[in-house]
């Protein structure tokens, strides 16, 4: 039962419940049976501000071009910023919305929102300004990350962007903040060999901090940085990627309650080695998961996510299904409201055409004629009437 504020007002069998508001009044009441309702999902990290696809670079990669060799030539990140610079901020809201869209209606209703694609002041607050558009704007939930410091802009060594960065960049957002123009909620760095190292990481991430932001970063993903280490350190919300961290860093990472944000489709189309996430697991680490949805892995759907995290990273359906939920809800600061069905909390739910909730995980690509109902705040967003022809699977 979802209340008119959005809101859970009871879980349950449904003769209990039924029982419990025999006096109520509802504006709409949907049938569940066969089916199943599980939390909306929560997708911790993408990319999906910009414009400008790599859609060619992908037959590099294939062809055998690693991803910093990609990056080197000018492709990667530099092209997509590019083409992000050019576009109007019209152009960019209408492209986000369409992307939020599809996302919505494989099942996510919170995402995590990264700018990164400007790396100059001016389009780094073009993007946020989208974002923030969206936040009031579209059905779904939004959490929005600057990632100001996802490459170093051409011309600029990685000490001039940093010192750029805490000196304008984070200056301006919190006076923008303080205005009520844009509230962003996280901060990201790409800490990498050749991109950020592990001091320019600390200095941005810190100041970052110092004016309210959350911290929740890329690290340890093509090269062992000791990003963890760093993000314990500081008091991160979340880390990702971590396919190269280390047996110190993972311990750090659940010592300090950090969230690790795993993403299968990039160790999957970049062909890298998968993170350790059964090690992660074993040592008490929260795992989440993300779609890193974003040009270099074109991926909105979350049941897909947690397919390849069960079968390449060894998770389990159940684990899988946590780290898609409240852990990704976690890894934004948003546990408290978002990530599972309890009363108190935001009704955000999936309704399935199965009375098995793993369908969602076990046909991979079947989401389409899987999900039945996506509803936000006890408000159906999104029905399928493709389930209404098709027999429960």
């Amino acid at each position: 039962v979802v209340c008119r504020d959005g809101c859970i007002k009871a879980v349950g069998q449904a003769d209990v419940i039924r029982n419990q508001f025999s006096e109520a009044t509802f504006e709409r009441i949907i049938d569940c049976s066969g089916k199943c309702v599980l939390p909306g999902l929560v997708d911790a990290h993408t990319h999906p501000v910009w414009a400008g696809d790599r859609v060619h670079e992908f037959a590099m990669k294939l062809a055998g071009a690693s991803y910093m060799e990609i990056h080197q030539a000018g492709g990667g990140i530099h092209f997509t910023v590019e083409h992000t610079r050019k576009a109007t901020e019209e152009e960019l809201f209408h492209t986000f919305q369409q992307r939020l869209g599809r996302m919505l209606r494989a099942g996510s209703t919170l995402v995590e929102c990264k700018s990164g694609y400007g790396l100059n002041l001016e389009t780094e607050l073009k993007m946020l300004r989208v974002i923030e558009r969206a936040k009031k704007s579209v059905d779904i939930g939004i959490s929005s990350t600057y990632c100001g410091a996802h490459a170093v802009p051409k011309g600029k060594s990685a000490t001039e962007a940093t010192d750029d960065i805490i000196n304008n960049h984070l200056p301006k957002l919190k006076e923008l903040k303080l205005s009520g123009e844009i509230h962003v909620n996280n901060i990201d760095v790409f800490c990498e060999k050749g991109v950020f190292d592990l001091e320019s990481t600390r200095r941005i991430l810190q100041a970052g901090k110092d004016i309210g932001l959350q911290i929740n970063f890329h690290g340890d993903e093509l090269h062992p940085m000791k990003s963890a280490e760093l993000g314990a350190e500081l008091g991160a919300r979340a880390i990702s990627h971590l396919e190269e961290v280390s047996d110190e860093g993972i311990v750090a990472m659940a010592r300090a309650e950090c969230a690790a944000v795993l993403l299968p489709t990039t160790a999957y189309m970049l062909r890298l080695k998968q993170p350790q996430a059964r090690k992660m697991l074993e040592e008490g680490v929260i795992v989440a998961l993300g779609s890193d949805f974003n040009p270099n892995a074109y991926c909105f759907s979350m049941p897909m996510v947690m397919h390849l995290a069960c079968v390449n990273m060894k998770m389990s359906m159940n684990e899988a299904l946590a780290a898609a939920t409240i852990n990704a809800a976690y890894a934004l600061g948003k546990s408290d409201t978002h990530g599972s069905l309890e009363v108190g909390k935001q009704g955000d739910l999936l309704i399935i055409n199965s009375s098995r909730w793993e369908h969602l995980i076990y046909q991979f690509g079947g989401h389409e004629a899987l999900i039945n109902y996506v509803i936000v705040k006890g408000k159906v967003i999104y029905q399928n009437e493709r389930c209404e022809t098709t027999s429960s699977y």
